[in-house]
């Protein structure tokens, strides 16, 4: 998917030789968690707002520039991995550089948020399944077959959890034949953490369990 047109240039980076109120003065205007700093021409990295409050507003932020964050993406960059790069570095803007390391631009976070909505992920009719199973047993392929064997479509999966040794995969499907699928996993030594209303496997064991605890006590 082609991101490039998602850059902006509304935002010029300031110099690492302008005073920390003149990035004062940006934050009170703008909505965003960083501004890309500069030091004739080249990116040296990003002043955060909340740096920018704590340092002496009549300095040069060349004095502390030991606190600039220097991350960025490329132009090449997939949208993945921008969106990953926002949550990493707990950023509402991120720089580009191209591939000489110039500063060409930026992505705002809630564009790049935008095209993960508009993905069949979130997209598209369907349900949302989470399954778990040991960090070393489970398999993306296995899981694939067990969706497409009853005749299912998988729109999307994503590792959503992994923890003492165990992984929570969370797959998109769309609605054909959920309740058996659900028991393929099951069969397949898959704990199925969602619960819906077609899952009628864990009601039948109920009603079982009641009737025959209700035989028991005849």
């Amino acid at each position: 998917m082609n991101i490039a047109q998602y850059i902006l240039n509304d935002v010029t980076p300031l110099s690492i030789n302008d005073v920390v109120k003149e990035a004062q003065l940006v934050f009170n205007q703008l909505t965003y968690s960083h501004i890309p700093i500069s030091e004739d021409g080249v990116y040296l990295g990003c002043l955060s707002e909340t740096d920018s409050h704590c340092f002496d507003a009549d300095k040069e932020i060349n004095e502390y520039r030991y606190a600039l964050e220097q991350f960025f993406v490329r132009e090449q960059t997939n949208w993945i991995d921008v969106l990953e790069a926002f949550a990493q570095n707990s950023s509402n803007i991120m720089p580009i550089l191209n591939e000489k390391n110039d500063y060409i631009g930026y992505y705002e976070l809630n564009d790049i948020i935008n095209i993960f909505n508009d993905t069949p992920f979130l997209h598209e009719v369907g349900s949302v399944l989470v399954v778990e199973k040991g960090i070393k047993d489970y398999s993306f392929s296995e899981i694939s077959q067990i969706v497409e064997s009853n005749n299912a479509r998988l729109l999307g999966a994503f590792i959503s959890k992994a923890e003492n040794d165990v992984v929570q995969v969370t797959l998109k499907l769309n609605n054909a034949g959920l309740n058996e699928i659900m028991q393929s996993f099951r069969r397949y030594s898959y704990n199925v953490v969602s619960e819906f209303a077609e899952d009628t496997y864990m009601q039948n064991l109920k009603e079982r369990s009641e009737y025959l605890d209700k035989y028991l006590n005849i």
